[in-house]
């Protein structure tokens, strides 16, 4: 099926429940945010900026931006770009563009004017959306941007040289004419950066998708009752491939912007995460700071964490057996992936195989 069906089923069977969370300690505890006429914050133990949304929500928004596309003439096969950092907009964003037959290309938040504009020639991109962050990038080739593209602003204060989304789909319908979709058909493009000259393109179909999803589960064990911490960037199959397993479940997943010590253990408390993926460094960070003493285990709420694993680079033997010193309880498994072989399933130690830590792993679940 295509992965767009499993949207319309946790909407259907899990409409109300909170399937997004959006923290961000870059801003204030006071500052409220609303999603037009959603009022989005909820009391919440953490002491940091946090948005929410239901999959009843997040569906709606889907739908919104669907429609803005295809008011705008986008049909089965275009391509639509995303450039933002992780917030709650970017993956009702994604989905909206699959709903409509259109295929999504993610971009490198990190990439210069040169590569974005590249990504969306490469990719043949009729529009791009693009964040606050990206303003000073984007201006610089927006003449030769929006010659032929779409561009579209998520946030406030829109740029002369590209349209609100915000505005724009606010005045679209929230439901949406479901475009028949199989399969075979393509779905999203990846770029992989690599190390030898411009990023290279990546096509994946809603099969390759939808098969992430249920390696990722069945990796992980993903139950509805779970919550993943998601800290690495969506644009990346790392971090999409990671949250598919607990989207496949209708489980909810915590964006968090910000990678310190204090921070992550703060949202695995505050939000009751059960999953946290880590990169080799903030783990080595979380681990340095109890050493030091500069947090203390005893300040958060973390017996309800059972897995912890890690991925994207070599992990270091004594890290993990460090780690396991301190969360002993902790199931462990490392990931390894490629972009073009849906992300991080490609490879993994397994939970049941911790005696074996150094090791590489084992073929990926089918």
């Amino acid at each position: 099926m295509p992965i767009t069906d499993i949207l319309e089923q946790n909407k259907r069977l899990y409409g109300d429940d909170v399937c997004l969370v959006e923290i961000n300690p870059e801003l204030k505890e006071t500052q409220r945010v609303t999603w037009r006429d959603y009022d989005l914050m909820q009391p919440t133990p953490s002491p940091y900026h946090r948005r929410e949304i239901t999959w009843n929500v997040f569906d709606e928004k889907a739908n919104r931006f669907a429609n803005l596309l295809k008011s705008r003439g986008i049909k089965k096969g275009d391509k639509v770009a995303i450039l933002l950092m992780n917030c709650l907009e970017w993956l009702p964003i994604y989905f909206g563009i699959l709903k409509t037959g259109a295929i999504a290309v993610p971009l490198n938040f990190r990439y210069d004017s040169s590569e974005i504009e590249y990504c969306v020639g490469l990719s043949d991109t009729s529009v791009l959306v693009f964040g606050p962050e990206f303003i000073g990038r984007i201006e610089a080739i927006a003449d030769r941007l929006s010659h032929n593209r779409l561009l579209f602003f998520v946030g406030d204060n829109c740029p002369s040289f590209a349209e609100s989304y915000n505005v724009l789909t606010a005045n679209c319908c929230s439901s949406f004419e479901t475009v028949p979709l199989t399969d075979e058909d393509d779905a999203v493009i990846y770029y992989s950066s690599g190390t030898t000259g411009f990023p290279k393109a990546i096509l994946h179909k809603h099969r390759s998708l939808m098969h992430a999803a249920r390696v990722e589960q069945k990796h992980h064990g993903q139950t509805k009752d779970d919550v993943f911490l998601c800290i690495p960037p969506l644009y990346h199959t790392g971090a999409k491939m990671h949250w598919m397993g607990s989207f496949l479940v209708g489980g909810k997943a915590v964006l968090l912007k910000g990678t310190t010590p204090e921070v992550i253990l703060n949202a695995v408390s505050a939000e009751k995460c059960t999953i946290v993926w880590l990169l080799v460094p903030w783990a080595q960070d979380i681990l340095g700071a109890l050493d030091r003493g500069e947090l203390k285990l005893s300040d958060y709420k973390l017996d309800q964490w059972r897995l912890m694993h890690i991925g994207a680079q070599p992990v270091p033997p004594s890290l993990i057996r460090r780690w396991k010193a301190v969360f002993p309880d902790h199931l462990y498994d490392t990931n390894y992936g490629l972009s073009e072989s849906i992300g991080p399933g490609c490879v993994h130690l397994g939970v049941e195989n911790i005696h074996k830590v150094g090791a590489i792993g084992v073929p990926g679940f089918g």
